[in-house]
């Protein structure tokens, strides 16, 4: 296993780190957590060098923090511990102070390692700043609770960029892969904070697993390079090879995708820097992915909000997402998580009020009426 150590923190973390939000499970039900199975995974990963493990409050119907503490019970002054404030269920400093006893309690310690605040984006980075979460953290730092504190983000990079400058953290939690180098925090975002001492943590590495299959766009590509790859070996060689990453999560669920994460994480050469030959080969799949676009929405919003209801920026991101990873199933999936029945293209009513403000000249309600279609 290889280290790097978490920005200015003196901690060195093993550059793979146990993503807690995808664990085995029964009968395929999220909050029933199969702990036999976990705990292998745990020490197994443990054993072979890993020291960071990631959860959150939410995270498999609030159990996934039970399951940590439960799984690295017998090691866990030998590693690190990452968890998160829920930001929406936290209306006041008293509100927080309760989530992190709780949580202190299920992951049983006494500190959690690194404590995060969960998905960030402008309003809720408003909201608590507004509720001073900064005190919070100071108090939680001083007292000992947490030994680090940190945030993940999801928004644009105006924001990130912000919530940087408002605190000394200890890193920023990014979602980052070959595909997504300008989405969100973005490659600039990622380059931005590094200057400033914080350390990276990625998150979405093979973007949900899409880039973990085979894809009859990029398969070609990496299989004429020289050196034989699989799809994950060259989304985690993109990460590895940015000194300024210093952990790549993964969400685990069996051994044998463990097994595979540990082999590569002990190949030294995925973590040196990027040959201009691997570089062109990562550009050309990043091109023949997005070539694989439908609709070319860039998520600018001029066309919100929708009389109606219906997200249309939403809706068009999973209508991409299905023919680019060409996966219906899972596209079709989280549409109806993340967009919902309430704001999914069958709310479309035609009233055309979108097609003048779209500056790409989308027929906005021609394609919705695709995804309902094809998304239904």
């Amino acid at each position: 296993m290889q280290y790097r150590q978490i920005g200015n923190t003196g901690v060195n973390a093993s550059i793979l780190g146990f993503g807690c939000m995808r664990l085995p499970v029964i009968d395929g039900k999220s909050n029933q957590i199969d702990m036999d199975k976990t705990g292998e995974l745990f020490r197994h990963a443990y054993d072979q060098g890993v020291n960071y493990f990631d959860t959150a409050y939410v995270y498999h119907g609030e159990t996934s923090e039970v399951a940590l503490g439960q799984g690295v019970r017998d090691f866990r002054d030998k590693v690190n511990i990452a968890t998160k404030l829920p930001p929406n269920r936290s209306q006041s400093q008293d509100d927080m102070e309760r989530f992190l006893d709780t949580q202190l309690q299920r992951l049983q310690t006494d500190h959690i390692d690194f404590y995060l605040l969960h998905a960030l984006n402008k309003n809720s980075w408003q909201r608590l700043d507004e509720l001073k979460v900064t005190d919070f953290l100071n108090r939680a730092l001083a007292d000992g609770r947490i030994r680090h504190a940190a945030f993940s983000f999801h928004d644009d990079l105006a924001t990130f960029k912000q919530i940087v400058a408002a605190f000394p953290w200890a890193f920023a939690q990014v979602q980052h892969n070959f595909i997504q180098t300008d989405y969100q925090a973005g490659s600039e975002g990622i380059a931005y904070a590094a200057e400033r001492g914080l350390g990276i943590v990625v998150m979405e590495p093979l973007h949900g697993g899409d880039l973990a299959r085979e894809n009859p766009a990029t398969q070609p590509i990496w299989d004429a390079f020289p050196q034989r790859r699989s799809p994950v070996a060259w989304a985690l060689r993109y990460l590895w090879s940015q000194s300024s990453v210093s952990v790549v999560l993964s969400g685990m669920s069996t051994m044998a995708q463990l097994q595979e994460n540990l082999a590569l994480a002990n190949d030294q050469a995925l973590c040196t820097p990027l040959s201009d030959a691997e570089k062109q080969a990562l550009a050309e799949a990043r091109a023949a992915l997005l070539a694989r676009t439908r609709v070319p929405c860039t998520r600018c919003g001029y066309c919100m909000p929708c009389p109606h209801g219906v997200n249309i920026p939403g809706c068009f991101e999973h209508f991409n997402k299905s023919s680019v990873f060409n996966n219906p199933a899972t596209a079709k999936f989280h549409y109806g998580i993340f967009v919902g029945k309430e704001k999914d293209a069958s709310q479309c009513r035609n009233c055309g009020r979108c097609l003048p403000l779209c500056p790409q000249h989308i027929d906005i309600p021609a394609v919705l009426k695709q995804v309902a279609e094809e998304l239904a």
